[in-house]
This record gives structure tokens, sequence and C-alpha cells, in this order.
């Protein structure tokens, strides 16, 4: 039987004691890693009738190590990471940022040794292989395409920095204002941003512009392009309608769009990161990837470009293009997926970093 894992509350609350199945596989059971999540505890509800548990990730751990101990649990129930998730945070991690005032604590940090005891505790009944070592796959090409702003471009983001910032003090950030202030500043770069009242404002084209001549580099192949804000997608598709109407452009949708793509029929299918960056195979209808928004995200991002880059594909190559504003906040996000780091550490370390060279600039 295959159920997605939006229907696993269900299952569980279907069969309850009287669950059947002697042996469950997770697929993608990195979705399964908060401890906090009605799915995670469903599951683990039943375990005890559970046989045998088999998980598959490529990403077990993308936020860092946390992520771990609920993925563990559901296949030892706390034998070997503890049944309690304080207790495991309390014996391998130590309290990082927080707001020493209200007594709130943001992040917590691995205290040295963690990793290497984590691993050598789970190494029994975990199991690690590259894809690469076991697998056909073409060769992966990665492709950074700097884009400069124009100068009109550069002094307006060089202001909407300055003033997004400087509202706020480095000390007192909290993990949804800096969620708000990257978006914005990743808006911007991407040459559009939304207005406090949810308007559109258009603040130029450059990464438009870019994304045209890669096309034209193309030449004709096709390419799947994620974009990160509605206002993107939007901004894409008016600009080919404009410029390239030779080209064959759909949005992913479902199944209709997928099809289409890897029968050969759509030149640019454009995606975004969250939609289908799980389970779709689309690897028969090109060996292009294009980043037009980047996302934070290292699973996503991981998990993406493997919607092309992955057995099965009839190309010797796939290329992945990033299109990186320089000088903006762009470049802070492909550091963090260069580094396959926290998400929200690399947030908040390049928030700060920004804001203290804002400081010293209008100093």
């Amino acid at each position: 039987y295959i159920i997605n894992r939006e229907n696993v509350c269900w299952l569980v609350d279907y069969y309850r004691n009287s669950w059947p199945f002697d042996m469950v596989v997770i697929d993608e059971s990195s979705s399964f890693k908060s401890h906090k999540a009605k799915r995670f505890k469903s599951l683990a509800s039943v375990g005890t009738h559970i046989d045998r548990i088999v998980e598959l990730t490529g990403t077990p751990s993308p936020n860092g190590l946390e992520d771990l101990w609920a993925q563990v649990f559901l296949l030892d129930g706390g034998e070997r990471l503890g049944r309690r998730y304080t207790q495991f945070r309390e014996r391998y991690f130590d309290p990082g940022d927080r707001d020493r005032g209200r007594g709130v604590i943001y992040n917590y940090k691995a205290k040295p040794g963690t990793e290497e005891s984590i691993l050598q505790k789970i190494s029994d009944i975990c199991i690690s292989m590259k894809a690469e070592d076991y697998l056909q796959l073409p060769d992966f090409i990665q492709h950074e395409i700097p884009v400069m702003l124009d100068a009109k471009a550069k002094k307006a983001y060089d202001q909407f920095e300055r003033d997004l910032l400087l509202e706020v003090d480095e000390d007192v950030i909290t993990a949804g204002t800096a969620g708000v202030l990257v978006g914005k500043l990743l808006q911007f770069c991407n040459g559009a941003v939304y207005s406090n009242e949810g308007h559109v404002v258009p603040v130029h084209d450059c990464k438009l512009e870019a994304f045209l001549e890669l096309l034209e580099q193309l030449n004709g192949e096709h390419c799947l392009t994620f974009y990160g804000y509605q206002h993107d997608r939007d901004r894409i598709l008016e600009c080919l309608q404009k410029h390239r109407k030779d080209l064959r452009v759909r949005v992913y949708k479902g199944v209709e769009d997928e099809e289409a793509w890897n029968a050969g029929e759509v030149d640019v299918l454009l995606v975004h990161p969250a939609s289908c960056a799980y389970g779709l195979n689309l690897q028969q209808g090109g060996r292009h990837v294009v980043w037009y928004g980047l996302n934070w995200s290292f699973e996503l991002n991981d998990q993406g470009n493997c919607r092309l880059y992955r057995q099965g594909s009839p190309y010797e190559k796939v290329f992945i293009h990033y299109l990186i504003v320089q000088g903006c906040e762009d470049e802070d996000v492909m550091a963090t997926i260069q580094d396959r780091a926290d998400t929200h550490e690399a947030v908040m370390r390049a928030l700060k970093a920004r804001i203290r060279k804002v400081k010293e600039e209008t100093a």
C-alpha cells in the first residue's frame, strides 16, 4: 500500500490499536524530522505494532544534527538517542542565540564531539550511500552567473538595504524578523518587492535580462526554472511573452505539466521549489536547471536539482545555473548553499554581518 505523508495521521487514527502493517517504508524521511509534527507523533504512537521500519532520505539533517532525533526515534523507539527530545538536546547541545530579557532561546549549538558521538550511536542501524557510487548518473556541472545591477538599481538596493537593516538592532533580531528582512532583500535582487499593502513594486529588470541572455545561450534547449516569489513567476511570464514568444512556457501545476515536460513539449517549465522538490521524475525533459530566485534551504536546493540530476537521465551532463546578483543578498544565500549550513544560523549570521557593514558605512 502506498500513501502520501499527509495521510499518515488519518491512517493511524483509522486503525489505532488494530494497526495491520508489520513493515513501514518512509520515503523522504526528513519530512518526519520535527518532533512536534503531528505526522511524527502519529507514526510514533503505533511504533510498537511495527516490526520493521525503513527510512530513505538524501538529506537526513538539512538544518543540523537536531533533525536526526525524530527520525531515529521512529527506528528504535529512543534506544540510541533517548526517549525524550529535551533529554537529547540537553545532552548534545548548548543554548545559542537568545533574548535574555524575555528568556527566549532562538537556537542551539552542538557541543564539541557531538557529531561523532551521534553518528557512532546510530551506526548499527543507519547506512550512508552516495548515489554517484552506486548509480549511473550524468555529470553535474554548476554554473554561477553573476548579475550586475545597473547604477540606478544598485543605488536603490543600497538605500533599501540601509533603511531596512537600520530599523532593526542586531541584538534583538528574532527569527520572524530575520525572515522578513532577508525576504525583502531577496525580492529586491529578483527585481520586485511586495509593499506593506501587498502590492508588487518593480524595481529593476537586471535579473530578467540575465535570464533572457541565458536562454539565448541555451540555444533552444529546455530548462527547468525555479522562482522564489509569485511576482517572479508573473514577471518572467510577462517578459517571455514580450521577448520570446517562440518558447513554449508552462507553470508547473500537476501531472499534466510533468508529462508535457518529459515529452519534450515544454521549453521553459516554471516551478516553485517547494511544490516539486520531492518525488517528481523530470529528467527526461531536459538537462538545464535555472535558479532565478535563490533559496536559503539546502534541502530544497539539493532536492530541486535532483529532479534532473537522477538515475534514468538520457543526458551525459546536467547543468545547474544560478543567477546571482553581485554584492547583494544573493551572494549570502549562495555561500550558505555551498556550505550546506543550517538555514537559521546562516540567515542570522549573514544578517548581522550586513547590519554591521551598513552601520559602519553610515557612521
